[in-house]
């Protein structure tokens, strides 16, 4: 591991969020902003925050993003070497109107068990305060998970139900300014948010949830369970097999057409 990536994890355990900086290449990002655009001209009555799992998990570039090698090895620091996708939630909001999140933590929506679980946030596009980049409360990972409160929701047109406002100050507030490429790891547990996109540029991310293949997804209608590294753990989970390239039904990507042989090689 090199000293950077240690100092990164330590950072992680220590506050609840870690940066590592140009993981991925400016060529992968500009494909994962056409697929979102690829996304969304598919769903023209969905939002551009709520291209979830169940719209994106029968792409085969999905597959091929949340299997990256190098996001993978940063997933195994905490997870282990037996990794499998929970889900991937593209985060996009647009300018002018991309909406808020009200602060949460992630644990307390996730049918888990144990909850060795991990987030990726992959920035697409440059994410910065002006277009409503994730915000963190470094230390609040150490808090039990709280209760949400659904007389919260919603307000001031935030995504996601409130939470107890007493374990949030705002004023510990930390913004996650990440370029494309960049990608951020944070804990089940912090408490994090995002303001409203009032800026002329889109904010483009994915957040990828990473589990152990240890742990049990409770209610597999949630998600899109694929192992992407290593060995299942019987009994615990059932994997959806990698989904085939088709043209003309799949967005083409960079190794699409050796995508539905390399399939074959592996086994999936």
């Amino acid at each position: 591991m090199s000293n950077s990536h240690a100092s990164a994890v330590r950072q992680y355990h220590d506050h609840g969020y870690a940066i590592w900086r140009q993981v991925l290449d400016p060529s992968l990002m500009r494909e994962a902003d056409q697929f979102v655009d690829w996304i969304l001209a598919r769903n023209p009555d969905t939002r551009p925050e709520n291209l979830n799992s169940p719209l994106t998990r029968h792409e085969p570039f999905l597959i091929r993003l949340v299997a990256d090698p190098r996001l993978l090895d940063l997933a195994a620091a905490f997870l282990g070497p037996d990794i499998a996708l929970y889900g991937a939630h593209f985060l996009c909001k647009p300018p002018h109107d991309g909406k808020a999140v009200a602060w949460h933590q992630d644990g307390g929506y996730w049918p888990l068990e144990p909850m060795e679980a991990l987030t990726l946030w992959v920035a697409i596009t440059a994410s910065t305060p002006a277009n409503g980049c994730m915000r963190v409360l470094p230390g609040t990972h150490r808090l039990p998970m709280q209760a949400r409160d659904e007389n919260l929701a919603g307000q001031g047109g935030e995504m996601l139900t409130g939470m107890d406002q007493s374990v949030v100050d705002e004023a510990n507030a930390v913004d996650l300014e990440l370029q494309a490429g960049d990608v951020s790891a944070h804990d089940v547990t912090i408490v994090h948010g995002s303001e409203a996109n009032r800026s002329d540029q889109w904010r483009k991310a994915v957040a990828i949830r990473y589990i152990s293949a240890g742990t049990r997804v409770l209610d597999q209608s949630q998600g899109s369970q694929f192992l992407l590294r290593g060995s299942a753990v019987p009994g615990i989970n059932e994997y959806l097999p990698w989904p085939r390239f088709r043209p003309g039904q799949h967005m083409p990507f960079t190794g699409c057409e050796a995508w539905n042989g390399n399939l074959t090689k592996t086994g999936t």
